[in-house]
């Protein structure tokens, strides 16, 4: 295993899903079911499906676009939608 990219990615989805609607769904459920385990076991499994999804993506992409394009158009479509978000809001 590559620890300094087990770490980086630990770091950065760790940081990314801090305070999201996931977290907020997640509060939501608990509080509303008061089963807090049955909870934590239903997120945990659907990130990890939406996660295997995700590399599975990644990685067929990466043998045929390379990984300065994908993360370019990454970082533009967060831009994007940042830009078209603040639109909306004003």
């Amino acid at each position: 295993m590559d620890w300094r990219v087990f770490l980086a990615t630990f770091t950065a989805v760790f940081f990314a899903e801090l305070a999201d609607k996931t977290q907020l769904v997640g509060i939501g459920m608990a509080a509303k079911t008061g089963k807090p385990i049955s909870v934590w076991l239903g997120s945990v499994s659907a990130y990890v499906i939406v996660t295997i999804i995700s590399v599975i993506i990644g990685a067929v992409m990466a043998k045929f676009i390379k990984p300065e394009i994908i993360r370019y158009v990454g970082a533009s479509s967060f831009i994007l939608i940042g830009i078209l978000m603040l639109c909306k809001v004003f």
